[in-house]
């Protein structure tokens, strides 16, 4: 897509699958009845795991950095870097990495073996997450070994923020303390690149569903739904993190019900 004069690119890493009925839901319901659509011959959900290129004036910036070398029973990745060089991108071409948060799954690019991907980069997130998940007494070691490496190329921010030109973080807590919203403007456009404010269509569509990811359910639900909210039946982009091929779209209303249609 392009918003604008920057230009946003999906880069995928690898698939995730989780039992859709164990980490999102509705409390106390199975709504997943109402949206057979959306899963897998299994009951599984799918989840593209990657990041998004963007190319706004002599920047080229990276918004997360896929899951990183993992191959388990749940989520494999490699393929971010030959992602990137399909877009003609090399690791010494990117000016910037910003996370929308921690996860493992948004940083696996950000360092392997212990040596820093992005060596020309600068690296942002908000200071909430980085003390979560790197500074706090009881940050998971795991965590902690992945991103350390990148203390000296770190620049941290704690509010809404212009980075590049065309792109500014603009903070939506909930899913982790620090997870940030990254909106891409220009030409009376607008992108948001949600992360994991919301997993699955499903989240954009019902205001009710809660996911075991979230660091605080009750937080992320509100502000989620404060965005969608602000969005429905605008112009506007929603551009989460794991929708399947990394889709982004718009979200509706079609009588009392919104519905998430893509671009």
């Amino acid at each position: 897509m392009k918003v604008g004069d920057v230009e946003i690119l999906p880069v995928i890493d690898g698939t995730g699958r989780e039992n859709a009925r164990e980490v999102l839901s509705v409390p106390g319901e199975d709504r997943w009845a109402c949206h057979p659509e959306h899963l897998d011959a299994l009951g599984d959900l799918e989840l593209t795991l990657g990041g998004f290129l963007l190319r706004t004036g002599d920047r080229t910036v990276l918004v997360d950095a896929g899951v990183g070398r993992v191959h388990n029973d749940h989520y494999a990745g490699g393929g971010f870097l030959d992602a990137l060089a399909a877009h003609g991108v090399s690791p010494a071409d990117v000016t910037d990495v910003v996370f929308t948060h921690l996860h493992f799954d948004h940083v696996g690019w950000a360092t392997s073996k212990g040596e820093v991907v992005f060596g020309n980069a600068t690296y942002r997130v908000h200071t909430a997450d980085w003390a979560h998940f790197v500074d706090a007494a009881d940050a998971a070691p795991g965590a902690v070994r992945k991103l350390a490496p990148l203390r000296d190329r770190l620049e941290v921010f704690d509010t809404e923020i212009t980075l590049a030109p065309g792109l500014d973080a603009r903070p939506t807590p909930g899913h982790t303390p620090g997870s940030t919203t990254y909106v891409v403007s220009g030409g009376g456009e607008r992108a948001l690149l949600v992360g994991d404010v919301a997993h699955s269509v499903v989240e954009l569509e019902e205001p009710d569903w809660e996911a075991t990811f979230d660091v605080d359910p009750r937080a992320a639900q509100a502000m989620r739904n404060a965005l969608v909210r602000e969005v429905t039946d605008t112009a506007d982009l929603v551009v989460p993190a794991h929708l399947p091929g990394l889709a982004h779209g718009r979200i509706v209303t079609f009588g009392d019900r919104r519905r998430f249609v893509t671009v």
